[in-house]
Protein backbone atom coordinates (compact mmCIF):
# COMPACT_ATOMS: atom_id res chain seq x y z
CA UNK A 1 0.00 0.00 0.00
CA UNK A 2 1.00 3.45 -0.82
CA UNK A 3 0.83 6.59 1.00
CA UNK A 4 -2.05 7.70 -0.95
CA UNK A 5 -4.14 4.85 -1.69
CA UNK A 6 -4.36 1.21 -1.38
CA UNK A 7 -2.89 0.24 -4.66
CA UNK A 8 -1.23 -3.23 -4.68
CA UNK A 9 2.09 -3.71 -6.69
CA UNK A 10 -0.30 -6.66 -8.69
CA UNK A 11 -2.33 -4.90 -10.89
CA UNK A 12 -1.71 -4.12 -15.21
CA UNK A 13 -0.73 -1.28 -15.55
CA UNK A 14 -3.23 -0.85 -18.01
CA UNK A 15 -6.03 -0.68 -15.24
CA UNK A 16 -3.29 1.14 -13.25
CA UNK A 17 -3.04 3.88 -15.75
CA UNK A 18 -7.35 3.64 -16.57
CA UNK A 19 -8.21 4.24 -12.91
CA UNK A 20 -5.19 7.02 -11.68
CA UNK A 21 -8.09 9.65 -11.36
CA UNK A 22 -9.57 6.71 -8.62
CA UNK A 23 -6.33 5.92 -7.10
CA UNK A 24 -5.83 9.56 -6.13
CA UNK A 25 -9.03 9.93 -5.23
CA UNK A 26 -10.14 11.03 -1.35
CA UNK A 27 -12.79 8.28 -1.07
CA UNK A 28 -9.45 5.84 -1.33
CA UNK A 29 -7.33 7.37 0.63
CA UNK A 30 -10.37 6.89 3.57
CA UNK A 31 -11.01 3.18 2.01
CA UNK A 32 -7.17 2.66 2.61
CA UNK A 33 -7.26 4.48 6.40
CA UNK A 34 -10.21 2.20 7.56
CA UNK A 35 -8.32 -0.90 6.24
CA UNK A 36 -5.52 0.22 8.15
CA UNK A 37 -7.62 1.10 10.96
CA UNK A 38 -9.23 -2.38 11.15
CA UNK A 39 -6.01 -4.45 11.01
CA UNK A 40 -4.41 -2.35 13.71
CA UNK A 41 -7.73 -3.57 15.40
CA UNK A 42 -7.13 -6.88 14.85
CA UNK A 43 -9.35 -8.03 12.10
CA UNK A 44 -8.70 -10.91 10.07
CA UNK A 45 -9.04 -9.41 6.04
CA UNK A 46 -9.61 -11.39 3.24
CA UNK A 47 -7.91 -11.92 0.41
CA UNK A 48 -4.05 -11.06 1.61
CA UNK A 49 -3.58 -7.35 0.08
CA UNK A 50 -1.85 -8.64 -2.46
CA UNK A 51 -4.57 -10.32 -3.86
CA UNK A 52 -7.02 -7.43 -3.49
CA UNK A 53 -6.83 -6.46 -7.08
CA UNK A 54 -6.18 -10.04 -8.56
CA UNK A 55 -8.78 -9.26 -11.18
CA UNK A 56 -7.49 -6.66 -12.85
CA UNK A 57 -4.10 -8.36 -12.50
CA UNK A 58 -4.74 -10.95 -14.29
CA UNK A 59 -7.54 -9.59 -16.94
CA UNK A 60 -6.06 -5.88 -18.49
CA UNK A 61 -8.85 -3.72 -19.67
CA UNK A 62 -8.40 -4.20 -23.46
CA UNK A 63 -8.42 -8.07 -22.66
CA UNK A 64 -12.23 -8.21 -21.38
CA UNK A 65 -14.41 -9.95 -23.52
CA UNK A 66 -16.47 -11.33 -20.29
CA UNK A 67 -17.61 -9.59 -16.94
CA UNK A 68 -18.72 -11.64 -13.89
CA UNK A 69 -20.17 -9.75 -11.31
CA UNK A 70 -19.86 -11.04 -7.37
CA UNK A 71 -20.85 -8.54 -4.34
CA UNK A 72 -17.93 -9.25 -1.22
CA UNK A 73 -15.34 -12.33 -0.86
CA UNK A 74 -15.58 -15.22 0.76
CA UNK A 75 -15.00 -14.54 4.42
CA UNK A 76 -13.48 -17.96 5.40
CA UNK A 77 -10.01 -18.27 6.00
CA UNK A 78 -8.19 -19.71 3.06
CA UNK A 79 -11.10 -19.38 0.75
CA UNK A 80 -10.75 -16.08 -1.03
CA UNK A 81 -7.57 -14.93 -3.45
CA UNK A 82 -9.25 -11.94 -5.37
CA UNK A 83 -11.61 -13.50 -8.18
CA UNK A 84 -15.37 -13.35 -7.58
CA UNK A 85 -16.60 -17.32 -7.06
CA UNK A 86 -12.73 -18.38 -7.46
CA UNK A 87 -11.35 -20.19 -4.24
CA UNK A 88 -7.67 -20.87 -3.80
CA UNK A 89 -6.25 -23.97 -4.59
CA UNK A 90 -6.91 -27.23 -2.60
CA UNK A 91 -10.37 -25.81 -1.19
CA UNK A 92 -13.30 -27.61 -1.96
CA UNK A 93 -15.88 -25.60 -4.27
CA UNK A 94 -18.43 -23.62 -2.82
CA UNK A 95 -22.05 -24.54 -2.95
CA UNK A 96 -22.62 -21.20 -5.28
CA UNK A 97 -19.47 -22.41 -7.35
CA UNK A 98 -20.66 -25.83 -7.70
CA UNK A 99 -24.24 -25.15 -8.82
CA UNK A 100 -22.22 -22.78 -11.71
CA UNK A 101 -20.24 -25.98 -12.55
CA UNK A 102 -23.64 -27.69 -12.52
CA UNK A 103 -24.71 -25.31 -15.37
CA UNK A 104 -21.72 -25.56 -16.88
CA UNK A 105 -22.12 -28.97 -17.27
CA UNK A 106 -25.88 -28.81 -18.67
CA UNK A 107 -25.27 -25.92 -20.95
CA UNK A 108 -21.53 -27.17 -22.74
CA UNK A 109 -21.57 -30.62 -21.26
CA UNK A 110 -18.18 -29.82 -19.28
CA UNK A 111 -17.69 -31.74 -16.50
CA UNK A 112 -16.93 -30.09 -13.34
CA UNK A 113 -13.35 -29.99 -11.88
CA UNK A 114 -12.52 -31.39 -8.10
CA UNK A 115 -11.16 -27.85 -7.38
CA UNK A 116 -12.85 -24.17 -7.44
CA UNK A 117 -9.91 -22.21 -8.86
CA UNK A 118 -10.96 -19.85 -12.02
CA UNK A 119 -7.55 -18.50 -12.78
CA UNK A 120 -8.09 -20.12 -16.36
CA UNK A 121 -10.81 -18.14 -17.10
CA UNK A 122 -9.28 -14.78 -16.21
CA UNK A 123 -6.64 -15.30 -18.34
CA UNK A 124 -8.76 -15.88 -21.12
CA UNK A 125 -10.38 -12.36 -20.58
CA UNK A 126 -13.27 -13.13 -18.18
CA UNK A 127 -12.93 -9.83 -15.37
CA UNK A 128 -14.28 -11.77 -12.17
CA UNK A 129 -14.80 -8.57 -10.16
CA UNK A 130 -16.30 -8.51 -7.01
CA UNK A 131 -18.37 -5.33 -6.08
CA UNK A 132 -16.48 -5.33 -2.67
CA UNK A 133 -12.80 -6.24 -2.62
CA UNK A 134 -12.24 -6.99 0.62
CA UNK A 135 -14.49 -8.40 3.91
CA UNK A 136 -13.53 -9.49 7.68
CA UNK A 137 -13.05 -12.94 8.44
CA UNK A 138 -16.51 -14.31 9.60
CA UNK A 139 -18.19 -10.93 8.20
CA UNK A 140 -20.22 -11.15 4.93
CA UNK A 141 -20.55 -7.33 4.10
CA UNK A 142 -18.09 -6.06 6.64
CA UNK A 143 -16.33 -3.84 4.17
CA UNK A 144 -19.57 -2.55 1.99
CA UNK A 145 -20.20 1.41 1.86
CA UNK A 146 -16.56 1.90 2.35
CA UNK A 147 -15.41 2.92 -0.81
CA UNK A 148 -14.76 -0.33 -3.04
CA UNK A 149 -18.43 -0.19 -4.76
CA UNK A 150 -17.60 3.39 -6.07
CA UNK A 151 -14.10 2.11 -7.29
CA UNK A 152 -15.64 -0.95 -8.85
CA UNK A 153 -18.09 1.27 -10.68
CA UNK A 154 -15.19 2.93 -12.13
CA UNK A 155 -13.77 -0.35 -13.46
CA UNK A 156 -17.01 -1.19 -14.74
CA UNK A 157 -17.49 2.18 -16.74
CA UNK A 158 -13.63 1.27 -18.14
CA UNK A 159 -15.15 -1.69 -19.30
CA UNK A 160 -18.22 -0.35 -20.83
CA UNK A 161 -15.94 2.36 -22.55
CA UNK A 162 -14.37 -0.56 -24.78
CA UNK A 163 -14.18 -0.74 -28.21
CA UNK A 164 -15.41 -4.06 -28.97
CA UNK A 165 -18.53 -5.26 -27.32
CA UNK A 166 -18.22 -7.45 -23.74
CA UNK A 167 -20.65 -10.05 -22.03
CA UNK A 168 -21.85 -9.13 -19.01
CA UNK A 169 -23.06 -12.21 -16.89
CA UNK A 170 -25.42 -10.99 -14.12
CA UNK A 171 -26.59 -13.54 -11.16
CA UNK A 172 -28.95 -11.82 -8.90
CA UNK A 173 -30.40 -8.51 -8.24
CA UNK A 174 -27.17 -6.97 -6.44
CA UNK A 175 -25.04 -7.95 -9.78
CA UNK A 176 -27.89 -6.35 -11.92
CA UNK A 177 -28.08 -3.36 -10.36
CA UNK A 178 -24.21 -2.75 -10.48
CA UNK A 179 -24.17 -2.57 -14.01
CA UNK A 180 -27.04 -0.56 -14.96
CA UNK A 181 -25.50 1.96 -16.93
CA UNK A 182 -23.95 -0.64 -19.32
CA UNK A 183 -24.58 0.11 -23.20
CA UNK A 184 -27.29 -1.83 -25.03
CA UNK A 185 -24.30 -2.21 -27.29
CA UNK A 186 -22.84 -4.78 -24.98
CA UNK A 187 -24.81 -7.83 -24.27
CA UNK A 188 -26.33 -8.15 -20.48
CA UNK A 189 -27.62 -11.84 -19.36
CA UNK A 190 -29.31 -11.73 -16.46
CA UNK A 191 -29.89 -14.69 -14.28
CA UNK A 192 -31.01 -15.46 -10.12
CA UNK A 193 -27.64 -15.78 -8.10
CA UNK A 194 -26.42 -19.38 -8.06
CA UNK A 195 -26.78 -19.49 -4.62
CA UNK A 196 -28.65 -23.01 -3.12
CA UNK A 197 -31.30 -20.83 -2.02
CA UNK A 198 -31.62 -19.14 -5.46
CA UNK A 199 -29.97 -21.14 -8.31
CA UNK A 200 -33.38 -23.38 -9.31
CA UNK A 201 -35.50 -20.16 -9.68
CA UNK A 202 -33.75 -19.76 -13.21
CA UNK A 203 -29.58 -20.04 -12.85
CA UNK A 204 -30.49 -23.74 -13.63
CA UNK A 205 -30.90 -23.74 -17.11
CA UNK A 206 -29.89 -20.03 -17.86
CA UNK A 207 -27.83 -21.15 -20.55
CA UNK A 208 -25.39 -18.16 -20.33
CA UNK A 209 -21.87 -19.71 -21.10
CA UNK A 210 -23.29 -21.12 -24.59
CA UNK A 211 -24.57 -17.69 -25.35
CA UNK A 212 -21.74 -15.83 -24.33
CA UNK A 213 -19.81 -17.45 -26.59
CA UNK A 214 -22.02 -17.34 -29.34
CA UNK A 215 -22.43 -13.49 -29.23
CA UNK A 216 -18.22 -12.84 -28.78
CA UNK A 217 -18.18 -15.04 -32.38
CA UNK A 218 -20.82 -13.28 -33.82
CA UNK A 219 -18.82 -9.89 -32.95
CA UNK A 220 -15.49 -11.49 -34.51
CA UNK A 221 -13.96 -12.20 -30.78
CA UNK A 222 -12.81 -15.76 -29.63
CA UNK A 223 -14.89 -17.65 -27.66
CA UNK A 224 -14.04 -18.26 -23.86
CA UNK A 225 -12.87 -22.36 -23.24
CA UNK A 226 -14.68 -22.77 -20.50
CA UNK A 227 -13.03 -25.62 -19.22
CA UNK A 228 -10.66 -25.77 -16.52
CA UNK A 229 -7.43 -27.64 -16.01
CA UNK A 230 -8.21 -30.90 -14.12
CA UNK A 231 -5.99 -30.13 -11.31
CA UNK A 232 -5.74 -25.94 -9.76
CA UNK A 233 -1.69 -24.56 -10.25
CA UNK A 234 -1.33 -20.99 -8.96
CA UNK A 235 1.30 -19.00 -11.07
Amino acid sequence: MTSTAPVSPQIHPGWRDALGQEFAAPYMAELKQFLLDRKAAGARIFPPGSQWFRALDLTPPDQVRVVILGQDPYHGPGQAHGLCFSVQPGVRPPPSLINIYKELERDLGIAPPAHGFLEHWAQQGVLLLNAVLTVEMGEAGSHQKRGWERFTDAVIARVNALEHPVVFLLWGSHAQKKAANVDARHLVLKAPHPSPLSAHRGFLGCGHFSQANAFLEEHGLAPIDWRLPPTASQN
